[in-house]
C-alpha cells in the first residue's frame, strides 16, 4: 500500500523506528508515533512480532481509537569495520 493509498483510505499510519544496541545486544523501540511504546528483544523479528499487539493495547488505552492501522517499522543498525593500512 502506498502512502497515497493510505492517505485516501480510512487506514491510519503509525511509524515505529527500531534500532540495535550492540553493547546490550538487543533491538529496541527508538521512537513511535504512539506514546508509551517501549520494548526490546534479542532479534529484530522478535521485536517486530511484539509491536502490533503492544500498539493495539496502547491505542485502546490511550487513544481510544478504532479501525485499521498500518504499521511501518523502520529498522536501523550499524557495525564498525577496520581496514588495515597497506604494507
Amino acid at each position: 500500500m502506498s502512502l497515497g493509498e493510505l492517505a485516501s483510505s480510512r487506514t491510519k499510519l503509525i511509524v515505529v523506528k527500531v534500532a540495535y544496541d550492540p553493547e546490550a545486544r538487543v533491538w529496541y523501540v527508538e521512537h513511535s508515533d504512539i506514546a508509551g511504546l517501549r520494548a526490546e528483544a534479542e532479534t529484530a523479528d522478535a521485536l517486530f512480532n511484539r509491536i502490533p499487539e503492544m500498539l493495539v493495547d496502547l491505542i485502546e488505552e490511550n487513544e481510544g481509537g478504532t479501525g485499521e492501522y498500518h504499521i511501518e517499522i523502520i529498522a536501523s543498525a550499524n557495525k564498525r569495520v577496520h581496514v588495515p593500512e597497506a604494507a
